[in-house]
């Protein structure tokens, strides 16, 4: 199986929906809960995990971190770690993933997947209804319908808050109290 011929210039950054979007507060996927330098940081409406979240490079087109300046790429990581640390301080996971991949849609961004206590797969990867079978260039970017009442600019507002805090690490340990339900949510909110 080849790759088809739009990949390649997506990979160019050619009708790039990532670039062309701007800097927007909402997306059909997300919520901003961050606008950082280098930047914007989207708390994901989709129910796939409690504290989901994507952090989407905002300069030029970049498709590879590789194509980085030295100061881009650490100003990226930096954003990238700071949004892990908010989770971590927020929601209180087991662990967090940073998914780094492209293959659907070639701009940079970066998964950052809470994984919790009652993880279903706690020693594999993460299967959501969207990585659970083979996409190649098959994302919709018509807005879809919010899952819930309680996504809102309201239920941002505690990530936004961590966001903004000190960005030291704290004290990561003991982990794994908590579900993925965690601090009383209700459990039929799938953003958490």
């Amino acid at each position: 199986m080849e790759w088809p011929p739009e990949f390649y210039a997506l990979r160019r950054g050619e009708g790039c929906p990532m670039c062309a979007e701007g800097r927007p507060d909402e997306t059909p996927f997300g919520l901003r809960i961050l606008e950082g330098e280098v930047s914007d940081v989207y708390l994901q409406r989709a129910g796939v995990q409690r504290g989901y979240t994507i952090v989407i490079w905002r300069g030029r087109h970049v498709a590879e971190p590789t194509e980085l300046t030295l100061d881009e790429a650490a100003a990226y990581w930096s954003e990238v770690l700071a949004v892990g640390r908010a989770l971590e301080r927020q929601l209180e996971p087991v662990k967090v993933n940073y998914e780094l991949l492209g293959n659907s849609l070639p701009h940079l961004h970066t998964h950052v997947l809470p994984r919790y206590a009652d993880d279903p797969r706690p020693a594999g990867c993460f299967r959501s209804p969207t990585t659970s079978r083979p996409r190649i260039l098959k994302r919709s970017f018509a807005p879809t319908p919010m899952r819930c009442a309680d996504c809102s600019q309201a239920r941002t507002q505690p990530y936004r808050e961590t966001l903004r805090g000190p960005s030291a690490p704290q004290a990561p340990w003991p982990r794994g109290r908590r579900s993925s339900r965690g601090r009383g949510r209700p459990r039929s909110s799938p953003c958490g």
